[in-house]
This record gives C-alpha cells, sequence and structure tokens, in this order.
C-alpha cells in the first residue's frame, strides 16, 4: 500500500517572519494530533530551506523540500540551485515538473530527466508532477499526454530507483482557477497512472507508489478526494499558506 501524503508548495510567497510562523503553527497544531503514519512535505523558497529544515526537526512526519533543482552537478549556472546545495541542508525531497516550471520556464522532458537523476543521485526524492491542459483534455488526448510525460520524463529509471519517487497529477487546468476535477476525473487519472506504472514496472511497484491530485484540493473538498481509491494524498497550493486549512487536509486523510 502506498504511503498517505500531504505535500505544500509555497511557491513564491511569504517572507522571513511569515514563513517561520506559518512552520511554527503548523508544527503547533500537529503536535498534540493522533495522526497514523503519514509524510507531510513542506516545500518554501530556497531562501527559507535551511532555517525551516532546523524548525521541523522536532517532528518526524514533517519533511522539507525544495521547489527545483538544476538538471546539472554544479557549474556557471548564475541564480540556480545545484541538488547537492539542497541535500546539504537537509532537505530530503524537490518538486520536479510542476507545470509552472514546464510552462514559464519552457523545461523540456529532457532537462526534467536529467533533473530527477540528480536528485536520485543526491538522495532527495523527486515530487514528480504530470498534468494535461484544458485544451488536451478537450480534445480527449488527455490520456496520452499523461503517459508521454511518464515514459519520456521518469521511466527511464530502474525499478529500485523509482521506488524513491513520488508522482503527482495535477489537472494544469485546475491549479489557480478555483476548478477542481469531479471525483470521477481524479480517479479515472489516478487509477490510469497506477496501471501504466504497473505495466513498466509491476503491480507490486505500482501499488506502492503514492500518487497525489495537485489540483486547487482545499479543506472543503479535500476528504472526498482523499477517499479516492487510488488518490493518495495532495499537493497542496494556496491552502498550505493558512496553517489551520493545511492542518485540517492533512487531517482528511483516511
Amino acid at each position: 500500500m502506498a504511503r498517505k501524503i500531504v505535500a505544500g508548495n509555497w511557491k513564491m510567497n511569504l517572507n522571513r517572519d511569515e514563513a517561520f510562523a506559518l512552520v511554527s503553527e503548523i508544527t503547533g497544531m500537529l503536535k498534540d494530533e493522533e495522526i497514523r503514519d503519514l509524510k507531510v512535505i513542506l516545500f518554501p523558497s530556497f531562501i527559507h530551506l535551511g532555517a525551516i529544515v532546523q524548525l521541523c526537526n522536532g517532528d518526524s512526519r514533517i519533511h522539507v523540500g525544495a521547489q527545483n533543482c538544476n538538471d546539472h552537478a554544479a557549474g556557471a549556472y548564475t541564480g540556480e540551485i545545484a541538488a547537492s546545495m539542497i541535500q546539504s541542508y537537509g532537505a530530503n525531497h524537490v518538486l520536479i515538473g510542476h507545470s509552472e516550471r514546464r510552462s514559464y520556464f519552457n523545461e523540456s522532458g529532457d532537462k526534467l530527466s536529467q533533473k530527477i537523476n540528480m536528485a536520485i543521485q543526491y538522495s532527495l526524492t523527486p515530487v514528480f508532477c504530470i498534468g494535461e491542459l484544458l485544451e488536451e483534455r478537450n480534445s480527449a488526448i488527455h490520456f496520452k499526454i499523461i503517459e508521454q510525460q511518464l515514459t519520456n520524463e521518469i521511466f527511464h529509471l530502474s525499478p529500485d530507483d523509482f521506488k524513491k519517487c513520488i508522482i503527482a497529477y495535477e489537472p494544469v487546468w485546475a491549479i489557480g482557477t478555483g476548478l477542481t476535477a469531479s471525483p470521477e476525473q481524479a480517479q479515472e487519472m489516478h487509477a490510469f497512472i497506477r496501471a501504466t506504472i504497473s505495466t513498466k514496472y509491476s503491480k507490486e511497484i505500482a501499488e506502492q507508489t503514492s500518487i497525489l491530485y495537485g489540483g486547487s484540493c482545499n479543506d472543503q473538498n479535500a476528504k472526498q478526494i482523499f477517499a479516492l481509491p487510488d488518490v493518495d494524498g495532495g499537493l497542496i497550493g494556496g491552502a498550505s499558506l493558512k496553517s489551520r486549512s493545511f492542518v485540517n487536509i492533512i487531517k482528511s486523510l483516511p
């Protein structure tokens, strides 16, 4: 069975004091909660990474990750962050392939594959994002798009390395728009992703792979979404910036 996970992607939000206050509130709210085996991942801006790792050290359920890494180990890439730097601060996850990186920064499948390789090399767990555009869904090619992203960008990994990864399905048309995939749409796509992994690797690996939903999930709809059989948690955007909302989402896990 796949591990249940809720991840918060803060994107380019929160200054130093706001970030520290949010972490303090989240850890405080979770302190006395009897929540079974689950993983919470926080993805702050790079500038806060080291400090937030230290702030979260008291709760083994909370992990910290970076929102991106470069596809090279080191070099003359001004403004970029290497996987080894992320690792050196004690973070242990990294987002790769988020729709905003694909769209705004034109990240290609080859570049994303190299980023995954860098993450694995430096013992970071890739949270690999895949998803279709609205026009792709309306053209009924959404399954093809998802299969291509998996095949071309992450299925080069060996079975042992793939088992280190987390998949996040984010219908791009439902990010920041207020739209949410219906429970039927979410379950259908998550089941398709799991079946595709099973075909490439094995049924056992597919069943153990955590597949998160990442499309406008909030504390009002999380319980319904998380109850779906192939949804193992969520990659949360805006709602992760509010401590009570985020903790309520975590508590919505079955």
